[in-house]
């Protein structure tokens, strides 16, 4: 049975008329430095550096300059979190340097990235070139920089002062990495709409690429709760979770509305589930639309069960660090490809 394919040729009314090289490298450079972020936000969650900054000051970039500052920093972090108290009572101050750098680091290429969004964006307005259909979304990719300096800091204050977590809240955890997605996702969308060939899918595919998408979306959250919450270091059999399909503890938290969020048996079970049903609907949608489009549907489906089969090799290996960094990158990497498929797939109508 033969199915209609569309295809676009025409430029983007996006695309500035000089430039627009300039641009998409720029976005390319952006989209770069927000995957290193993720890399390295996701190195400090795992090794629990995330509250060794108790306080959040942008005006003030500079680490201890002294031995003085740093028994400050590290007086601070004992006072004012849990996490010193619980997890780390008999840590040094050389130990709390070492994770010291993880977060300050971390800190920093945010600021770095503001930056170097902030100046080639003004040069580019100023000497023409963008346009009134391209300026709103930098604007917006701006706003969401700023948005996520207050969220980072809104998920970290979650550990610090009068409370009862040894970490950060999961579920704040997991906002910011949503946005973090949403924002390389964002540069990557427009790096395509400023001068990708958009090429031909079937018309039938349309509604199967937005539906990858959005269980890749979820997929992700997913993962950002299982770190948030160390799951993944603590059912580390497969396919069955301490030995049974469904985990006994699941629903031991009381409201029910509570083990979405702070169960790790519930996160690291819908964990699995969802890669199950993510994997399936990729393979089925590689097969069914090869003829068409195959390229980019098989390769989707080649990335899913890349990390498929790396996601079962990391929890069964207890969440090693470099492990469950290689996961988390070639996660990005997924949402990217389903970008590539939504963006393709608006041509077809």
């Amino acid at each position: 049975m033969s199915e209609a394919v569309a295809i676009s040729g025409s430029a983007s009314p996006m695309a500035p008329a000089r430039g627009v090289g300039m641009v998409r490298a720029w976005l390319l450079v952006i989209a770069g430095m927000v995957y290193l972020m993720i890399l390295v936000g996701g190195a400090t969650r795992l090794t629990d550096s995330g509250l060794s900054m108790t306080d959040w000051d942008p005006l003030h970039p500079f680490p201890p300059m002294s031995e003085a500052e740093w028994v400050e920093e590290f007086t601070n972090y004992r006072a004012q979190t849990l996490q010193a108290q619980v997890v780390n009572p008999d840590m040094t101050l050389e130990g709390f340097k070492g994770i010291f750098w993880w977060e300050w680091g971390h800190r920093q290429l945010g600021r770095v990235i503001g930056v170097v969004f902030l100046i080639p964006f003004l040069f580019f307005w100023l000497t023409g070139r963008t346009t009134r259909k391209l300026m709103p979304h930098l604007m917006g990719l701006f706003a969401l920089g700023g948005l996520q300096a207050f969220i980072g800091w809104w998920m970290v204050s979650s550990g610090v002062g009068d409370t009862e977590l040894v970490s950060v809240a999961p579920y704040r955890l997991m906002t910011h990495f949503g946005l973090a997605l949403l924002i390389i996702a964002y540069c990557f969308w427009l790096w395509l709409e400023l001068g990708a060939t958009r090429r031909g899918m079937a018309t039938q595919a349309k509604p199967w690429a937005n539906a990858i998408i959005c269980v890749t979306g979820v997929q992700m959250l997913l993962g950002a709760l299982v770190a948030g919450l160390d799951a993944g270091r603590g059912f580390t059999d497969w396919p069955l979770m301490s030995g049974e399909v469904i985990p006994s503890t699941m629903w031991m938290f009381d409201p029910f509305w509570r083990n979405f969020f702070e169960n790790p048996a519930t996160t690291q079970f819908l964990h699995r589930l969802t890669a199950y049903g993510l994997l399936g609907v990729a393979l089925w949608c590689a097969w069914r639309f090869r003829s068409q489009h195959w390229s980019l549907f098989g390769l989707f489906a080649g990335l899913a069960g890349m990390q498929a089969v790396l996601g079962i090799a990391t929890l069964m290996r207890a969440a090693p660090l470099d492990m469950s960094l290689t996961h988390q990158g070639l996660g990005v990497i997924l949402v990217l490809a389903a970008t590539r498929l939504v963006w393709t797939s608006r041509a077809a109508s």
